[in-house]
């Protein structure tokens, strides 16, 4: 109700938006099964059931009113599906736009580079877990930690918590520094030609190319290390990397969990 009550100006948002909802399901929108119900704190102080949606639902929602208000979202959905065909037939536009994006973020255009060929690397290694059996996102994401954790010793969760990214939506690699994409990149293209080589099927082959795919990374960095005299893996995030903030000098064989 509350963007109801923003995008229309309506004195009865609550009218209003069951109006849309009934509206909505008599055309045969699936809406009403995506709406939830949360406890929400009111203007009186308690708490109350309050219809809930997700961005994507919102989204749906915000197409149905007929709003001047709502008109911008409408051309900015219209925008973004319109770019993502352009997208399917020409997908170097899509690279094109992940390296704006990032940009107007204020990376270094050599930090630039080397995500998006990380962002290459790793579309390659999916794509290749999908045609080996590997379908769940909860399987993808235990073969991304068993590659991160043999790389440096951390699981994704782990190493997101020593970098001090408590957003879900934050991306774990936009926060790492150059060696950190680097060996992520070493351990993601050993991972797929290892699966290739071996002809790993279904999640337990696979989570074992993963293991040595990740290992030989670690050992790159293990040499790297012990030649500087620093660590490469480094609590340097986001603001620090666009800062260009030199990565801290930790020890080598410091326990960086318990920093």
């Amino acid at each position: 109700m509350d963007v109801i009550e923003v995008l229309t100006e309506s004195s009865r948002p609550r009218k209003y938006w069951n109006d849309l909802k009934n509206r909505l399901n008599d055309e045969g929108s699936e809406l009403s099964e995506k709406i939830g119900q949360l406890k929400l704190s009111s203007s009186d102080g308690k708490e109350y059931q309050t219809d809930c949606a997700n961005t994507r639902t919102l989204f749906r929602i915000i197409q149905s009113i007929p709003s001047h208000r709502a008109e911008p979202f409408k051309i900015w959905l219209a925008q973004v599906g319109y770019e993502r065909v352009q997208e399917i037939e020409d997908p170097e536009l899509a690279q094109d736009r992940v390296r704006k994006y990032y940009e107007l973020k204020g990376y270094p255009q050599d930090w630039i580079e080397k995500r998006l060929r990380g962002i290459a690397i790793r579309q390659d290694l999916t794509d290749e877990w999908k045609g080996r059996g590997i379908e769940e996102q909860k399987d993808f994401a235990i073969l991304t930690n068993e590659i991160t954790k043999a790389t440096f010793g951390k699981t994704v969760n782990e190493y997101r918590k020593f970098k001090d990214i408590e957003r879900k939506a934050q991306n774990l690699r936009d926060h790492m520094t150059d060696w950190e994409l680097i060996l992520t990149m070493i351990g993601e293209k050993a991972t797929t030609d290892i699966t290739i080589t071996r002809d790993s099927e279904g999640l337990e082959e696979c989570r074992t190319s993963a293991y040595d795919g990740g290992t030989i990374a670690k050992n790159t960095r293990k040499e790297i290390e012990e030649k500087t005299g620093r660590s490469l893996i480094s609590s340097d995030n986001y603001l620090q990397i666009t800062n260009r903030r030199k990565p801290k000098k930790d020890s080598i064989g410091q326990d960086h969990d318990e920093k």
